[in-house]
């Protein structure tokens, strides 16, 4: 799903609660949706978190954000999952 879907899909406190989830303003979010501005690598992992967490606690009715829908070279991201995995593993 999308960014801009979620949000429209999203009441005005789920809106507020992923902003402020993600250390910003729901009008910087509608600014990522609209391509206005991209993610850095680091928010982009952060909202995908936080949206798949309100996916699951609204079974499904908000689905989750991808972080490489997000950013302006999705390519950043290769190896990131493994390289988590790897930490966490520690």
């Amino acid at each position: 799903m999308e960014l801009r879907e979620f949000l429209r899909q999203a009441s005005k406190r789920e809106r507020s609660e992923l902003a402020t989830a993600c250390n910003g303003s729901v009008s910087y979010l509608y600014q990522l949706a609209g391509k206005h501005r991209y993610a850095s690598a680091l928010l982009a992992i952060r909202i995908e978190q936080v949206s798949r967490k309100m996916s699951s606690s609204t079974h499904g009715r908000l689905q989750c954000v991808p972080r490489e829908s997000l950013v302006r070279s999705p390519e950043v991201f290769n190896n990131v999952d493994a390289i988590l995995n790897e930490e966490y593993a520690s």
